[in-house]
């Protein structure tokens, strides 16, 4: 934009230059818009048309074609001359404003983000999840990542905002931290970590993959330029922003800125004041023509008078309450008072006439001494210097300068009140006689300055006095005057009043303006601070005037006439150019409505174009810098000379605010509607100025605002309510200023918004999810809930009945499932796979598919839109309601798609159980959330799913127990870790193995009235993965096959969670019921199994315990965990029946036991029987002992005896080693050691007592003496306590024993070794 201050030689070749280009179009050309009005009216068509294009042979479709042309260039140039003048008007707003001030409180907006945008932030977060980038991050901010990249970035609601210019940077980021949000807060804890620093973290990392490449200091600088740009905009900024939105091209608005000399504020501050005054007569004009504008009431029309009278009023305040001014940088808020001490406060309103005292001037001086020049007289070396005083202030002096170089450079500052100061300079010579009490004066030189004195250095000659010899003693010096701020022009002029200098004489006059309505000129003597004589302008009219006879003095006259009055002020300046400045600085003050031309320019216009052309020259014509001619010359001259008052403003605002907002949405911010602080400034400005009523500028905003929406821009619905509710309060007469006149038309225009209005609403409404994706704008959904109960209230007062807004709300919401549930089906069938056959297993992976999208929309809807339910306190304008309404939203929805998955469920086999993960998805959903758990659907998917849990159970239970009772009847007791040691070793990578949900069924059943074929199941299914989640692995495949399927029943009917209270109580009892029962069974089945095993086995010391028998104690075992948790329960029946099995388990274990240790009595007693022969007194006692004797005299006979006796001993050991190793539970192997060894050591103390009245046989006592040896320290190894293994009968028996030792080794033969003592021998021997 060209600098208003430009030189006159540079803006004369620019203007020159573009009017070139702008005058001399090539033949058949479009004329340009700038082209002068004298110009286009010289365009013909014919010439036009037969220059561009070859003859036609249809001269009639010719000449129409032409006609056509012609009429779009002739609307082209009006459109184009209507902006130029509407520019003017904005211009002069912006130059001069004393109504508004840009808004600094307004929200910041974002910067939008572009299609190509959002596609490179798409890439970017595509790149991370490809580990393209270097940004360090752990699986749960990268799974975050993925679900926001899928879910929101790859949205085609995000795409939609785009388009509608509504989605910024934040809004990615705040979708982001609401996004992980839950997800940080379900993060387990960790020492020393909290979740806001995880948090923090994670929108740091967002930022750097948002970011990119892209250096962040370069993208701060441009987001600051830009919020600089939003927040504050200087003039020549607004000027070049207007100049874009109405197409002003850059010569256009300097020659319109320098005709308008809109850098003169004086001059700005007098065309306001013309304008006022023009509103004020048109207001008059209005009344006595009784042209109104047709009213809803006829009592308005006098109340119209009043509104613009009052609105005048008010800015005439505020005018006034600007002060004066010199200018200088643009302000944005008002000045006020009291700023410059010069300016006086002329109290109430009503005070309309002057006194001398009020007028008060402050001049600021500066007096400049260079040198002295002709000062001969004195020595070289004698010492000069210079004072200066201006008179009734204070006095100064200049540095000591010798006599031969008299120069100084000293500037003095003074300040004065006297328009005409007297500034006294003297030179001094310092005194050299001893009784000198003064320096010795040389000369002086009295100046009466003024502000329009020269500002330059001059010689002046100076008086002397007696005691300077010297004739020629010249001062050089300079004396400034400044002008002050209420000084509009000053000089001497000649005049000549009826009331106020009567005399016809030369005085300087000074034209002082005390307020911006207030003006005097007043006359002032020489070394007076108060005028002699002043004359209050108000009401006066100045014009030129030819030279009065009989008045000798002055050469160009001019006079002052007041209107009514007939009182009349002749002046008189000696040259031209004074009177024109003079004419002009009182035109500005006196803000009359005609414009004085000079004769010299009278004659100019009327040699051109006739004395009609002097009414319409402007002021601004005569500047000195001759700007006007030129603006003349191309055309503009029509549009400064304009009358606002004659213009039609609320047409041309219309205009200007719908150019406007275009230029806003248009722009690089997310506006979502709102003006930006500098264009909210102007139009404020033009609207106070101009008298542009609220409710057309509100109505027609609100036009553009719905135009807008209905062409896809995004809106802000609080910005809608705002326009709204300032014009429902004109309208409806509950303006908060009072009673207001109401136009017919605003009223008809208002019913019109209104209805465009809430048909609007109501379709956001409905589509809430693509109107408002994702929250955004924030708070938009409850701004447009808000507005809509605005809109449908009657008038302003009376509230509209919530029930009735429910009402409208809830018809929206039911129609906004309808398009929701369409949409995602819409989608999923566009998902599924082109050509597949509709199976029933087909159409049930579908519904499931599409239950995920129904889930996903309900929880976005939560998570997002459920903003308008939160009440704040104090806001009871908050809709409390709106989650109810959206739990019927919701509730609508699912019955859409109740439909479809009822028709999915129907087509399902009887046989089929692969619909429960779709009632494990809903239900998962449903119960977590408060307002859905138990609601419509909620029960229909209950309903629906009931009788097919129950089903399943029964069938899950017949078939269990049928799969006991076949599989005890195969079963062969090997242990399950047998059989799946010898299977194949099956590599499964990366494969995380769960139990199933549903476990499966056996085969065909025979269920009373059904048949059912149910997938096979082997009697043994148990996988490899069994032992991860069993501690034991040593039960049989029949009963660990048994504890699996209860404990999938159970973990499938739990993973279930069903909703309904007692009907999960039901389940959960019947289940652990059922289990009692089948471990039981289980139980029962063992312990007969048991004792037919033990039955069927060996007597002798070969015997050996199969692991069969183990495997039973690991059944038991097995039971005895399971049912603590398969049986466990509450309630008091239920805990009675799961004692009732641990009872059961418990008596089992102990016969079991009991069985076992009878084995073991058995097996010993079968080696006492064969001991017993040696009895003392039997036949065949007599004859081993006869047959030994006499076999050892000739070979070496092993010890007889011997070998029954380590036949034992072995057995002992591998029977403790074998239950040792293979039965999983500690306490049943010592409680069963316990009673093996006190069930054996009896026997022997029996067997010994039976024979207390025999001596034993030494083969008898070496077998015995081992055996209990051997026994006491296996057990004792065995872990057996020393209370039971120092038992009492251990006594006998060791005393008994150790007595038949001593006995036996003074015998012939002895012992041979064998003792009841320990030693090393034996332990050799043992090992």
């Amino acid at each position: 934009m060209l600098d208003p201050s430009s030189s006159e030689e540079e803006s004369d070749g620019i203007v020159e230059e573009e009017s070139k280009e702008v005058m001399a179009p090539q033949a058949g050309s479009r004329i340009s818009p700038s082209r002068t009005s004298e110009s286009s009216g010289g365009l013909q068509p014919g010439s036009r048309g037969s220059s561009a294009r070859p003859s036609s042979p249809s001269p009639s479709a010719v000449s129409e074609h032409e006609k056509e042309e012609v009429e779009k260039l002739h609307r082209e140039e009006e459109e184009r001359k209507k902006k130029l003048q509407l520019y003017v008007f904005v211009m002069r707003c912006i130059a001069y404003p004393f109504n508004a001030k840009q808004p600094t409180d307004m929200a910041r907006r974002q910067q939008k983000i572009t299609k190509q945008q959002l596609q490179t932030v798409k890439d970017r977060f595509e790149s991370f999840l490809k580990g393209d980038t270097q940004i360090v991050a752990d699986e749960a901010f990268i799974n975050a990542v993925q679900s926001y990249y899928e879910v929101f970035l790859k949205s085609d609601r995000v795409a939609k905002m785009v388009q509608m210019g509504g989605f910024s940077a934040l809004d990615c980021r705040e979708v982001f931290k609401r996004h992980i949000e839950k997800r940080v807060r379900s993060l387990p804890e960790i020492d020393g970590l909290s979740k806001e620093t995880v948090l923090s973290s994670w929108m740091a990392k967002f930022d750097t993959i948002y970011r990119g490449d892209e250096d962040p200091r370069k993208a701060q600088q441009r987001m600051t330029a830009s919020a600089a740009s939003e927040l504050i905009l200087s003039k020549d900024q607004l000027y070049e922003m207007f100049q874009q939105i109405l197409g002003i091209k850059k010569f256009e608005h300097q020659l319109l800125y320098q005709a308008c000399q809109l850098d003169n504020l004086d001059e700005q501050a007098a065309q306001i004041r013309r304008e006022l005054d023009g509103r004020l007569q048109m207001a008059d004009q209005i009344a006595r023509a009784g042209k109104f504008p047709k009213f809803v009431s006829k009592e308005m029309e006098a109340m119209y008078i009043e509104e613009l009278k009052s609105s005048v009023n008010q800015l005439m305040a505020n005018l006034e309450s600007v002060p004066v001014s010199k200018g200088g940088e643009f302000k944005l808020q008002k000045l006020k008072k009291g700023h410059n001490t010069s300016i006086i406060d002329m109290g109430q309103e009503d005070e309309n006439q002057l006194s001398k005292s009020d007028v008060v001037l402050s001049f600021t001086l500066e007096v400049v001494i260079m040198e002295v020049q002709g000062l001969k007289s004195l020595a070289p070396n004698r010492i000069v210097y210079c004072t200066m005083e201006v008179e009734g202030g204070e006095k100064l002096q200049t540095d000591q300068a010798e006599a031969s170089k008299p120069t100084w450079g000293t500037q003095g500052d003074f300040t004065t009140t006297h328009p005409l100061p007297g500034v006294k300079v003297k030179l001094f010579t310092e005194s050299t006689g001893v009784l000198a009490l003064e320096d010795k004066e040389l000369g002086r030189v009295v100046l009466h300055p003024t502000p329009n004195s020269p500002k330059a250095a001059e010689l002046h000659k100076m008086t002397l006095t007696k005691a300077c010899p010297d004739h020629d003693l010249k001062i050089k010096l300079a004396v400034r005057m400044d002008k002050p701020q209420n000084m509009k022009h000053c000089g001497y002029l000649w005049a000549f009043g009826k009331n106020v200098w009567k005399r016809w004489k030369k005085r300087f006059f000074v034209l002082v303006q005390v307020s911006q309505y207030t003006f005097a000129m007043c006359s002032y003597r020489e070394k007076k601070a108060e005028p002699q004589e002043l004359l209050q302008l108000d009401g006066y009219t100045v014009d030129y005037t030819d030279p009065q006879p009989g008045l000798d003095g002055g050469r160009a006259f001019f006079n002052a006439v007041k209107g009514g009055e007939g009182d009349t002020v002749i002046f008189a300046s000696d040259d031209e150019q004074d009177r024109i400045l003079w004419v002009q600085a009182m035109y500005r003050a006196t803000g009359q409505s005609h414009k004085p031309v000079p004769p010299t320019q009278v004659q100019k216009l009327n040699s051109k174009g006739g004395a009609s052309a002097q009414m319409d020259a402007p002021i601004s014509q005569f500047c000195k810098y001759g700007h006007a001619d030129r603006a003349q010359k191309h055309g503009m001259d029509e549009f400064i000379s304009a009358n606002p008052c004659s213009f039609d403003h609320a047409q041309l605002f219309e205009m200007v605010q719908h150019l406007t907002l275009e230029h806003r949405i248009n722009d690089s911010f997310a506006s979502l509607g709102w003006f930006s602080p500098g264009q909210v400034f102007v139009l404020d400005e033009y609207c106070a100025r101009n008298g542009v009523r609220g409710c057309h500028r509100h109505l027609c905003y609100l036009g553009d605002l719905l135009g807008r929406s209905d062409t896809g821009a995004m809106i802000d619905p609080t910005l809608l309510h705002y326009s709204f509710a300032f014009c429902a309060s004109h309208v409806h007469g509950n303006r908060p200023d009072g009673l207001g006149t109401v136009a017919v038309e605003e009223k008809e225009r208002f019913e019109e918004i209104k209805e465009r209005l809430r048909v609007l609403l109501e379709n956001q409404i409905v589509n809430f999810r693509y109107c408002f994706p994702f929250g955004r704008p924030e708070g938009a959904l409850k701004a447009t809930l808000s507005l809509l109960e605005r809109v449908l209230m009657k008038d302003i007062v009376t509230p509209v009945p919530p029930e009735e807004v429910k009402g409208v709300i809830r018809k929206c919401l039911e129609q906004a499932a309808e398009i929701n549930y369409q949409r995602i089906k819409e989608y999923a069938t566009a998902e599924e796979n082109a050509g597949q056959v509709a199976t029933p297993a087909k159409k049930l992976e579908d519904t499931i598919r599409l239950a995920e999208l129904v889930i996903e929309v309900l929880q976005q809807n939560e998570d997002h839109h459920a903003e308008a339910a939160v009440q704040s306190t104090g806001d009871q304008s908050a809709f409390a309601w709106w989650t109810d309404l959206m739990v019927e939203h919701a509730e609508h929805f699912l019955s859409l798609y109740a439909v479809d998955m009822d028709a999915a469920l129907e087509i399902q086999s009887p046989e089929s159980w692969d619909s429960f993960p779709l009632f494990q998805l809903l239900n998962d959903f449903l119960r977590l959330d408060y307002h859905l758990c138990n609601g419509k659907f909620h029960k229909h998917l209950q309903d629906l799913y009931a009788p097919l849990v129950v089903r399943y159970v029964d069938l899950m239970e017949t078939s269990i127990a049928q799969s006991i009772h076949r599989g005890f009847e195969r079963e062969g007791w090997e242990p399950v870790k047998s059989l799946t040691s010898n299977l194949p070793n099956v590599n499964l990578p990366n494969v995380n193995l769960q139990i199933p949900k549903v476990p499966n069924l056996p085969a065909a059943l025979p269920v009373s009235g059904l048949s059912v074929n149910l997938p096979q199941m082997p009697s043994f299914s148990t996988p490899s993965w069994m032992a991860a989640i069993y501690d034991s692995d040593n039960g049989s495949g029949t009963s660990e096959d048994l504890f699996w399927k209860l404990d999938a029943l159970q973990t499938f009917i739990r993973d279930l969670h069903w909703p309904e209270e007692e009907f999960a109580k039901h389940l959960d009892n019947r289940i652990k019921t059922m289990s009692s029962d089948m471990i039981e069974n289980c139980v029962k089945r063992t312990r007969m199994a048991f004792e037919s095993k033990l039955t069927k086995s060996s007597r002798s010391t070969d015997f050996r315990i199969p692991l069969s028998i183990c495997t039973m104690f690991n059944v038991m075992v097995d039971a005895k965990d399971q049912s603590a948790k398969l049986c466990a329960m509450e309630m008091g029946s239920e805990k009675q029946k799961h004692s009732e099995i641990d009872e059961r388990i418990e008596s089992s274990v102990k016969e079991m036991i009991s069985l076992l240790v009878a084995k073991f009595v058995a097996i010993l007693e079968s080696v006492l029987a064969k001991i017993s022969r040696y009895d003392e007194g039997t036949l065949f006692s007599s004859f081993l002992s006869f047959t030994v004797k006499a076999a050892s005299k000739y070979v070496d006979v092993p010890k007889p005896g011997m070998d029954v006796a380590d036949g034992y001993v072995t057995f002992v050991r591998h029977s403790q080693d074998i239950l040792r190793d293979k039965v999983n539970e500690e306490v049943y192997i010592e409680r069963l050691f316990d009673q093996w060894y006190t069930g054996t050591m009896d026997l022997l103390g029996r067997w010994l007592t039976e024979r207390m009245d025999q001596q034993l046989h030494v083969y008898q006592l070496k077998i015995l003496i081992r055996i209990v040896k051997k026994k006491y320290r296996d057990f004792r190894l065995q872990g057996v306590l020393d209370s039971t293994l120092n038992s009492k009968m251990y006594e006998t028996v060791r005393t008994r024993l150790t007595v038949e030792e001593a006995s036996a080794s003074v015998r012939e033969g002895g012992m041979q070794g064998i003792s009841m003592k320990d030693s090393d021998e034996e332990d050799e021997e043992d090992d």
